[in-house]
């Protein structure tokens, strides 16, 4: 399951070198730095070190350096980057980049902006990839050069993959502009199957809120256009006189203060 969606959303390519910021002993690690690349015989680049470090052009020096054509990331990193100002990445010849992508969180308009005119120089497609652990690998990702972006947005369903929302009593939210739980309807080759020695504690927390559907925990929003976009964990909630109030909402806002960079 990684080796096709490494081939299809990130558009792989004999000779890409291929660099993927994560730590190998995440998932992100296995399925993007190992699995899928090795599978495609694709040039894998393993990073040991933090992006600050001599200095904040360590990821644009390592990618002049070795010619990356395709780097992934988390938009935590890009936040701190686009903090230290467009110096850093004006100092290096990025022009081998061909492909970004994001992967760890929802990215927020600005971030992603930045990303693809600093970064990419408004040349390069940016994939905003949205999975988890338990799911093995990409679910939901725009197909770069065929998917219209909409920065923010992790747009649509893999080949196979059947995401659905529901309200908070299992009821599907049908048509476009509405906002629930995401669910999978469906299993997919690259499903976790259990949990070692706890079978039950497996059921338990994926299928047991909305039996016979995935529930990952995320809520999402299903535009007009029939975009999907992540918008935080569900069980992430304050509420305050009764009234529920997502975390990502709030981070959001906070945000947008120009001297907040991280929230």
């Amino acid at each position: 399951y990684v080796s096709t969606t490494f081939d299809y959303v990130f558009d792989y390519r004999k000779g890409d070198v291929f660099w993927c910021t994560a730590d190998i002993g995440w998932v992100t690690g296995h399925s993007y730095i190992t699995y899928g690349p090795l599978a495609n015989g694709a040039i894998t680049m393993m990073f040991e070190g933090v992006p600050n470090y001599p200095d904040w052009g360590r990821f644009w020096k390592v990618c002049e350096k070795h010619k990356v054509n395709i780097f992934y990331t988390a938009p935590t990193a890009l936040r701190a980057l686009m903090k230290e100002g467009d110096d850093w990445p004006a100092k290096y010849d990025l022009t081998s980049l061909r492909l970004l992508g994001t992967v760890g969180e929802p990215i927020k308009s600005p971030e992603w902006t930045w990303y693809h005119t600093v970064i990419g120089k408004e040349k390069c497609p940016i994939v905003d990839t949205w999975w988890q652990t338990e799911t093995g690998g990409i679910l939901i990702s725009p197909l770069p050069g065929a998917t219209p972006t909409k920065p923010g947005s992790a747009t649509f369903p893999l080949f196979g993959i059947k995401p659905a929302l529901v309200d908070d009593e299992g009821n599907l939210l049908e048509g476009n502009d509405v906002r629930g739980n995401l669910v999978i309807l469906d299993s997919w080759p690259g499903q976790m199957r259990g949990v070692y020695g706890d079978q039950q504690r497996f059921f338990d927390t994926y299928f047991a809120r909305f039996p016979g559907k995935y529930f990952p925990g995320d809520g999402c929003l299903r535009d007009g256009d029939g975009y999907y976009w992540i918008t935080g964990r569900v069980d992430d909630v304050i509420i305050v006189s009764g009234h529920n109030l997502g975390s990502a909402e709030i981070e959001g806002a906070i945000g947008t203060h120009p001297s907040v960079a991280e929230a």
